[in-house]
């Protein structure tokens, strides 16, 4: 068999030849054909992020934004790194996703606000106790009930999937991160057998270490195992609302922590 770019030639290809064949040649048919094989995974990451999505946000948008992440990704995707494409295009799709959010600027003035002075509360509170705050010590410091400040968790939980998928920049243009691509396996204990020797890592990692066990549960299951906010409600036996507040609360304290750091390599 030749090995030209003819039609047969490239249906009888591994994936593999047809990485390489493209890194060399920037063929547009097996950009085309990389482009319709890996579709499902934009609207797979798509779908799960419209869960929890303001009315406003349409699944058919989210597709759209991440498409353009697919293609970055296969742009840049490189197999001589030993990393699998889905992998790697993940991030990229999400990434495109959040991008396009932000420049929509969709979160209302009112909770952007509301977020921003839960996170503040929550990392002034929990510097001042050197341990993770409860929910009772939380409400207290806002001034509010308990009954109030979980309407205010679930008030702002739309949005703090956008929260964590903020991206950090570790000193490349091209190395780009979120809190969420360095939730840490539950297999693996170790923080060094999962992150590179970088600083921001290094820092995201120990945050979501010290994370209350159940937030810490959520986020593991949620960005690592890929489960959604109902199946691990069933995993851990409480309801979906429940789960989303013990996710938000996980982001608030995290970007809470982080916010510092953040503007100090910024």
């Amino acid at each position: 068999m030749g090995r030209g770019m003819g039609s047969q030639a490239l249906t009888e290809k591994t994936e593999e030849d047809l990485w390489r064949a493209y890194r060399k040649g920037k063929d547009a048919s097996i950009r085309d054909r990389l482009v319709r094989q890996y579709l499902p995974l934009v609207k797979y990451v798509a779908g799960k992020l419209a869960v929890g999505m303001p009315q406003n946000v349409e699944f058919d948008d989210l597709v759209s934004y991440g498409v353009f992440g697919l293609f970055d990704a296969i742009e840049k995707f490189d197999p001589d790194k030993h990393v699998k494409f889905k992998t790697y295009a993940v991030t990229r799709i999400r990434g495109s996703i959040f991008d396009q959010l932000r420049q929509m600027d969709w979160v209302p003035r009112s909770i952007r606000q509301k977020t921003r002075e839960l996170e503040e509360t929550v990392r002034r509170l929990e510097a001042t106790l050197g341990r993770s705050a409860s929910d009772q010590e939380i409400a207290k410091e806002l001034g509010v009930t308990l009954k109030e400040f979980e309407q205010l968790v679930l008030k702002i939980s739309g949005t703090t999937v956008l929260s964590l998928n903020d991206v950090w920049y570790s000193g490349e243009d091209h190395d780009r991160m979120s809190i969420g691509d360095s939730i840490e396996s539950p297999k693996t204990r170790n923080p060094d057998a999962i992150v590179e020797k970088d600083e921001i890592k290094r820092v995201i990692v120990e945050a979501i270490n010290e994370l209350p066990d159940k937030e810490k549960k959520v986020l593991v299951l949620y960005y690592y195992e890929d489960l959604t906010l109902k199946e691990i409600g069933a995993i851990l036996g409480v309801t979906e609302s429940r789960i989303s507040q013990l996710h938000t609360k996980a982001i608030v304290r995290l970007r809470g922590k982080l916010t510092s750091v953040k503007k100090g390599i910024m």
